[in-house]
């Protein structure tokens, strides 16, 4: 089920109405997704169904990406006020400290929640914030090269290019290992995406001075990083062991900075032991 749902979030303006897209399958315990910058909620679409069987699975719109519209004049596009958000978020759909999958800038949202004592469980697939300066630098680099191309390239030729697996590849091999893999239509449609994500510079330049160097005691923690993570490099995830010593770091062999269409299996797997 493909829905939106508006709530109330406390800034410091006062009351701010928020609108979030999500869509929301299967049964069981919740499992709360979230996507990296730029990107929207259907990079998850390969692992749904396999997590569905088990979980009750909500897949968002973060906001400002996908159909989700940007946050309010006055509220800001930093990490404090996304898991506001998504805290409000969960209460509005009456979900009580749900399972958290994230990939990317989702994976360290989900880390984020996990400090605050907010949810079961955390599976972070490639998550911002164990960088070094160098290695963030050529990340929001890479980033910002993406986006200008992607806002300039008119549709016809994404879609031209998108058809082939060497345009796909051409499209998508900084984030994919095996860009060949994923759908011409959902090239298409990410690359639109991240062209008309209201929320990402914003979000990039909050992220200039982000680190995430608190240990998470009390909730089971997952981080799992693809061997052929070409944007934020898998030295990191040992960075991460290394913060969070308790955290499971999982390998994914042959995955890429988004896994999920590169191994859907695995991923599911490593999600669902993750929450359990």
């Amino acid at each position: 089920m493909s829905a939106t749902v508006s709530f109330k979030v406390a800034s410091a303006h006062g009351e701010q109405h928020v609108t979030l897209a999500y869509t929301r399958r299967g049964s069981g315990d919740p499992l709360l997704l979230l996507h990296g910058i730029g990107h929207h909620r259907q990079v998850w679409d390969p692992v749904i169904p396999a997590l569905a069987a088990e979980r009750d699975v909500i897949a968002v719109d973060l906001p400002g990406c996908g159909e989700s519209p940007a946050l309010p004049n006055g509220m800001a596009h930093d990490l404090p006020t996304m898991n506001t958000v998504l805290v409000a978020l969960c209460e509005a759909l009456e979900i009580e400290r749900p399972h958290v999958a994230g990939n990317s800038l989702g994976g360290l949202l989900a880390l984020d929640l996990a400090r605050a004592q907010l949810v079961r469980s955390v599976t972070a697939l490639s998550p911002a914030g164990f960088w070094n300066e160098a290695e963030r630098r050529y990340a929001f680099a890479v980033l910002m090269t993406m986006r200008q191309i992607a806002q300039r390239m008119p549709l016809p030729v994404v879609e031209r290019l998108a058809r082939p697996a060497l345009g796909r590849t051409l499209l998508t091999s900084t984030i994919y290992a095996r860009p060949g893999r994923r759908a011409p239509e959902a090239v298409v449609a990410e690359t639109l995406a991240l062209a008309r994500a209201q929320g990402f510079s914003e979000t990039l330049r909050s992220g200039r001075t982000v680190r995430f160097g608190d240990d998470i005691v009390g909730t089971p923690v997952t981080v799992a990083w693809g061997s052929k993570d070409r944007l934020l490099v898998p030295r990191q995830g040992v960075r991460a062991k290394g913060v969070i010593p308790g955290a499971r770091l999982v390998r994914l062999p042959g995955c890429g900075h988004v896994p999920m269409n590169d191994d859907p299996a695995l991923v599911a797997r490593v999600v669902l032991d993750g929450s359990r």
